[in-house]
């Protein structure tokens, strides 16, 4: 069964950066990143084909994150966010698919997900 692990989630105050990863336990094709901020429903931030195709779905994180795929790993990525915000705080999770190399936004394109890194922002 493939597995993702996220890592580099953090307390943090406004403003600062914080960069996410993500591993495979095998080969993936698209790796998504979706995060749930508190009262919110979990929604899409950003994704990346296995040859660094990337697609990103608005939100408020949109001009202040970078997804990326691991050079010598492909079955990594990447989240780097800038300037963050109290409202960033949240579970961010990244997922993946196998079969496909479209990007998606959506969550039921995904069938494997991560248990997810915790992000907090201090005021």
């Amino acid at each position: 069964q493939l597995q993702l692990v996220e890592s580099g989630g953090d307390l943090v105050q406004a403003g600062e950066s914080l960069r996410l990863s993500c591993r495979a336990s095998g080969d993936v094709s698209v790796i998504g990143w979706f995060r749930q901020v508190s009262g919110k429903e979990r929604e899409e931030i950003a994704c990346i084909t296995r040859t660094g195709g990337r697609a990103t779905f608005g939100g408020s994180l949109q001009d202040r994150s970078a997804i990326s795929r691991g050079n010598a790993n492909k079955n990594a990525a990447y989240l780097q966010m800038d300037n963050l915000k109290p409202g960033d705080t949240g579970v961010y999770y990244c997922a993946a698919q196998i079969t496909t190399s479209k990007c998606s936004p959506l969550m039921s394109d995904y069938p494997y997900w991560g248990q997810g890194t915790q992000v907090t922002v201090s005021s």
